[in-house]
């Protein structure tokens, strides 16, 4: 039995020993999937969290528990509280690239020795972003990068984590915090992960001017950038871009006067 198939009985058996008709939001604790391992006499991962991580950032949730979201909804895990969580309906929140949008090309500044080392398709990303500066371009701010892999808590969510943490400051004088969340692979991007970043903005940084910015390797190497807004509750994409890296000389005479174009009809 695969991981995966270990993982999805584990959390179909936690969710259907609360679930109720017409339930939204459903309360659970870590300490249920050691005992749902033992009542399924499945082997448990030596990280239990690896259980609840997967559903919330790499794979979707059984078909049996998405068929029963209320109409129009879907059902997400949200953190709240230390090893405590909750599956919660809400809009179909998916965070996916475009791919009829337009890319811009941007002349490739990445190190080459940090290109063959890196890591992971996560590191890799953010490497680029970094020394590239598309945090800058993407939003028109000049930003530092002020922490990677910054972990802390915030009241009511318990730990939160962010791949990188940028500051920055506008030509008014502004200052600003880009909390960024990386994905490559497989991995997708998590409305969860938004919204832990926005109560970290919240928490840690009230006076700054808060912008969550999702990154994603799309095929054929674009990187693509979103950033959010939040009015009330409600979290809304706030612009999309596609970037491509590439040597200076791939950058034509043809696409300065595509780039010439969309300024002016901004």
């Amino acid at each position: 039995m695969t991981a995966q198939n270990r993982y999805e009985q584990i959390i179909e058996h936690i969710f259907f020993s609360h679930y109720k008709d017409g339930m939204t939001e459903i309360p659970f604790t870590r300490e249920e999937i050691a005992q749902a391992g033992e009542r399924l006499k499945i082997n448990l991962p030596k990280n239990l969290g690896d259980v609840v991580y997967s559903f919330r950032y790499r794979n979707d949730l059984p078909v049996a528990i998405n068929a029963k979201a209320p109409a129009g909804l879907t059902w997400i895990i949200r953190p709240a509280g230390r090893a405590r969580y909750r599956f919660v309906a809400i809009i179909d929140p998916q965070i996916i690239p475009n791919p009829l949008l337009a890319e811009t090309k941007i002349p490739d500044a990445t190190p080459g020795i940090v290109s063959m080392y890196a890591l992971s398709d996560e590191q890799a990303l953010l490497a680029k972003l970094r020394y590239n500066r598309l945090i800058d371009i993407f939003t028109g701010v000049t930003c530092y990068s002020l922490q990677n892999h910054l972990r802390t808590t915030v009241p009511e969510i318990g730990q939160v984590e962010t791949d990188e943490l940028y500051i920055g400051v506008d030509r008014r004088g502004a200052h600003y915090v880009f909390p960024v969340q990386a994905k490559g692979g497989k991995d997708k991007q998590s409305i969860v992960q938004i919204e832990q970043d926005f109560a970290l903005c919240e928490s840690k940084f009230p006076l700054l001017i808060c912008r969550p910015i999702a990154a994603q390797f799309m095929e054929g190497s674009i990187i693509a950038l979103f950033s959010f807004e939040k009015i009330a509750d409600r979290i809304s994409i706030l612009s999309e871009k596609h970037y491509r890296l590439v040597f200076s000389e791939e950058i034509s005479g043809v696409d300065w006067e595509a780039y010439r174009q969309r300024l002016s009809e901004e």
